[in-house]
């Protein structure tokens, strides 16, 4: 099977299945395996300009957004070109990798009618739901499970080990300028991880907040996940932000416990390493305790 991958999740679920070789084109955001995303030609670019600030970046979605345009431009020649049998996009989100309906009116004129598969998971229970659609739409549909089986046992390792311990209150910031709370399966990864998320809404999209509900909200931990974000670029660009009057009240400022975190292998890509990222907090929240 020819497989074409145009979002990082997928490429992260198409490797866990034992697929990597299978794989014609991925998408530009791909970076995980290395060792396989590398060889491969990459099927989407952005339309933003590179090295804007999270602000910049937040400004020209929205602009692009209102005139109706696509944040990522599909390649098409080059889909023709790898005639693939499977491609794995998603509706999630148009922010987040190229639009699901921009993606089937693409795919109805590629050669072959190769199959989409798309991909919207609200939680957790819907990453492990979308990792055994892709394992029948590649008819693996047995590895699928067993990788699921898997996973589901690390999580509950994870479980096993927070009664008794101290629920931390947890604020995950998913976006850093303007301020946004994280939704979907984040607050219940800090809720298995033993944390109590204080203005997420699991399996609810995301949404901006006010510096100030932050600080009423007064977290004991705030994690630093913006997508798109490594640890080194998220904390230069948050210490700059300016804070409210009230900021240094916040039991996390006070005592430090401010964590940049890997968001694009852990949190905000929904595939088979949010597990791990599970099993970070859970570390994480046990070493504060």
């Amino acid at each position: 099977m020819r497989i074409a991958s145009l979002l990082p999740s997928a490429t992260d679920i198409v490797c866990a299945l034992g697929l990597g070789d299978e794989l014609v084109g991925v998408s530009h955001e791909c970076d995980y395996p290395p060792e396989v995303v590398d060889r491969l030609p990459q099927l989407n670019r952005s339309a933003l300009p590179p090295n804007l600030t999270s602000a910049q970046i937040d400004v020209a979605v929205a602009d692009l957004m209102r005139r109706g345009e696509s944040v990522y431009l599909l390649e098409e020649k080059l889909l023709a070109e790898l005639k693939p049998d499977l491609l794995i996009t998603q509706a999630l989100c148009d922010v987040c990798a190229v639009s699901f309906d921009e993606v089937c009116r693409i795919s109805a004129r590629l050669p072959g009618d190769p199959q989409v598969v798309s991909l919207q998971p609200a939680n957790l229970e819907g990453i492990l739901a979308d990792i055994l659609t892709v394992a029948e739409a590649a008819h693996c549909l047995e590895r699928g499970e067993r990788l699921v089986a898997e996973l589901r046992a690390r999580l509950e390792r994870v479980v096993e080990t927070v009664p008794g311990r101290p629920r931390p209150r947890v604020f995950a910031l998913e976006w850093l300028d303007p301020p946004f709370a994280a939704g979907h399966w984040v607050p219940e990864m800090i809720a298995l991880a033993g944390g109590e998320e204080v203005l997420g809404r699991p399996g609810k999209k995301s949404f901006r907040v006010k510096w100030e509900e932050i600080i009423a909200a007064q977290p004991e931990v705030i994690l630093l996940i913006p997508c798109g974000y490594s640890p080194a670029t998220i904390e230069p660009e948050f210490s700059a932000l300016p804070k409210p009057p009230g900021w240094e009240s916040i039991p996390a400022v006070r005592s430090g416990r401010i964590y940049p975190l890997d968001a694009n292998s852990y949190f905000s890509r929904p595939g088979p390493r949010v597990v791990e990222g599970v099993e970070q907090l859970a570390a994480l929240f046990n070493l504060e305790a």
